[in-house]
């Protein structure tokens, strides 16, 4: 940073942060809407004194305000699995947040060799029309393949995945969750390119999955549904420039390949075919493969395993017993530490950083923000960047003269 001065979009990014609108920001400072909308435009600097009370309001320290990032990053296409249902300000906030892990990121690989991003070379055609029966039959086809093109390349065979979060940590994948309570926002996945000099691999993919709540056959189809965007479809262009209908045809596309990739035909036929119509046994079949019963069932169908009819019987006795929202066995699943909390462990345990330094070597390369916000952005144990206070040591030992 070569000249600290008041950086008007660092306002806009700190508002949009605690998803706050300008009316909403000004209700709360006192300060017009006028007035904010000129700071965050540069158009004017606010006093030191309203700069304060913006930065308390914001809960962000006043540094922020006067920072330049020393690392470019840049994002494109942003896949929220619940784009009709989530509010624009909801999915800014949930995409500003990876930003920073983005930024996070490329600093602590100055320190630790993060997993190489290893992905197949996918090549995928699908299909635009969706009346096409004979199409939809080979975008099927053509999924399927794909789904076993992945774990083949990542050597996972064809029976259940133990733990997705690993296999996609371990090939280069960022996974991290958030807690929301009113989002409506499932998932999503986010690409950055990153441009410091740092960097061999040029992007980075995030896999960003709620908490709380969910079960566990959610979160891993979930992640699955995020890992076929990541594989199937183009970055290079925004969401809001589709139709609405293309956008739901990629997410039926990513529910495929969710489900081909986490059932693979060959074994789950094998072991499904032996009950294919009773609710119970798919609850037995729950605890091996780790998917919901209604993701099994219409996996089943996928695979002509059972008839439409049956199909759209057994759902009824879905909802009939209330399995649509919940359903028996039902436990919720919490994301295992993830790699921002196994590098940061690793440096603190060997001494290489504290929290203390860390956070100045984020605030060097132009992140400032408080401990908390940091450990909700990557997704953190509570605690994790605990400040110690270090009190001076002015009292000395002293060694007594041997006086013999």
């Amino acid at each position: 940073m070569n000249q600290k001065a008041f950086q008007g979009e660092q306002l806009k990014k700190a508002r949009l942060l605690r998803g706050l609108t300008l009316t909403e920001l000004a209700g709360r400072t006192g300060i017009s809407k006028q007035s904010l909308s000129l700071y965050e435009n540069n158009g004017n600097r606010p006093e030191y004194e309203r700069s304060m009370k913006i930065a308390n309001t914001l809960n962000v320290p006043y540094e922020f305000f006067l920072q330049e990032d020393s690392y470019t990053t840049s994002t494109e296409t942003i896949y929220f699995r619940s784009l009709a249902s989530a509010t624009k300000m909801n999915r800014t906030v949930q995409s500003l947040k990876l930003e920073y892990a983005a930024k996070i990121y490329e600093v602590l690989a100055e320190y630790v060799d993060f997993p190489v991003l290893h992905l197949p070379k996918i090549e995928f055609w699908g299909n635009d029309n969706e009346f096409d029966e004979q199409g939809s039959v080979a975008e099927l086809k053509e999924i399927e393949r794909i789904s076993m093109q992945v774990r083949k390349y990542w050597n996972l065979g064809i029976e259940p995945i133990p733990n997705l979060q690993f296999t996609l940590e371990e090939n280069g994948l960022i996974v991290t969750g958030f807690d929301t309570n009113e989002s409506k926002i499932d998932a999503f996945s986010q690409r950055t390119l990153l441009k410091s000099r740092g960097n061999h691999q040029g992007e980075m993919f995030l896999i960003a999955v709620d908490q709380g709540t969910k079960p566990m056959g959610r979160i891993r189809f979930d992640l699955a549904h995020e890992l076929a965007h990541v594989l199937l479809h183009p970055w290079s262009e925004g969401l809001d420039m589709i139709p609405k209908e293309e956008f739901k045809h990629r997410e039926a596309q990513a529910n495929m390949f969710a489900g081909a990739f986490l059932l693979p035909a060959e074994s789950f036929a094998r072991d499904v075919q032996a009950y294919p119509t009773d609710l119970k046994y798919y609850l037995w079949l729950k605890r091996k493969w780790r998917v919901s019963v209604q993701a099994m069932v219409y996996r089943s169908r996928q695979l002509e395993i059972i008839t439409s009819n049956q199909h759209q019987y057994m759902m009824r006795q879905i909802s009939k017993n209330g399995w649509r929202k919940q359903e028996p066995d039902d436990e919720p699943y919490f994301l295992n530490e993830n790699i921002f909390q196994g590098a940061l462990d690793l440096l603190f345990e060997q001494r290489i950083l504290t929290p203390a330094s860390f956070m100045k070597l984020l605030a060097k390369h132009g992140i400032n923000l408080f401990p908390s916000d940091v450990e909700d952005v990557l997704h953190l144990r509570s605690g994790t960047l605990k400040i110690s206070e270090v009190k001076p040591q002015i009292i000395q030992l002293k060694i007594p003269q041997n006086t013999d």
